[in-house]
């Protein structure tokens, strides 16, 4: 089967797609949740107060988010409106991490399987989080000093950007020359790494992401 170019491909995302707005609110965002939910399904507040053993005046409260229910109520809310109760969560917005590294000032770092005269510069880090992967972005900068060799393997997917110097790098039986504007773009599972410094010094990004541990 032929590959397809970079040109040629067609990508399914939409970059510029947003989702429905969010609320920080926790109950602000599950009374919204009851009430669109129950209007969906063409019930009235005396409808849903009489299956849940809730007054209306109460159900009115909690869907304006003005008090915290307990969990009970909300379990009796979810049933009622046979959903799962983390539907009713659906709307509040969570946490999202961002880390703003300035110039110069990544941590030098010793990564494991790094060999003498490799810096590596790590430009963030974000922990657990909803996306389910982990992404470690390094400034990586190759001197004459640096070890060629090509025996990096772990898991996960990377993706390298040239950005000074000329490079042969190894991934699995190919050969590639990276120079400055050029990515790679691999399965990391198969032995890679530089095998003839060409022109140095040599600086790149690689940005490595794998899944969360579980």
């Amino acid at each position: 089967m032929a590959r397809k170019s970079v040109s040629q491909m067609k990508l399914s995302q939409n970059p510029h797609a947003l989702r429905d707005s969010s609320e920080k609110n926790l109950e602000v965002a599950i009374g919204r949740s009851v009430r669109e939910l129950r209007k969906r399904q063409r019930m009235t507040g005396a409808d849903l107060a009489a299956q849940t053993g809730l007054s209306v005046s109460m159900l009115s409260k909690i869907e304006n988010g003005v008090i915290s229910s307990s969990l009970g109520t909300l379990q009796a809310l979810a049933n009622a409106l046979r959903v799962p109760l983390l539907q009713l969560f659906s709307g509040y917005a969570e946490h999202r991490g961002a880390m703003h590294v300035k110039s110069d000032q990544g941590v030098e770092i010793e990564r494991a399987g790094t060999r003498a005269g490799h810096q590596y510069h790590l430009l963030g880090h974000i922990g657990s989080n909803n996306s389910g992967v982990v992404v470690e972005p390094y400034m990586i900068v190759l001197t004459t000093e640096s070890d060629r060799f090509p025996t990096f393997q772990h898991e996960g997917i990377e993706l390298l950007y040239m950005l000074e110097g000329i490079v042969s790098y190894r991934h699995a039986e190919q050969v590639y020359r990276l120079e400055p504007g050029d990515t790679l773009l691999f399965d990391a599972d198969a032995p890679h790494g530089p095998v003839e410094l060409v022109e140095l010094p040599a600086k790149f990004l690689s940005v490595i992401t794998y899944p969360q541990s579980k």
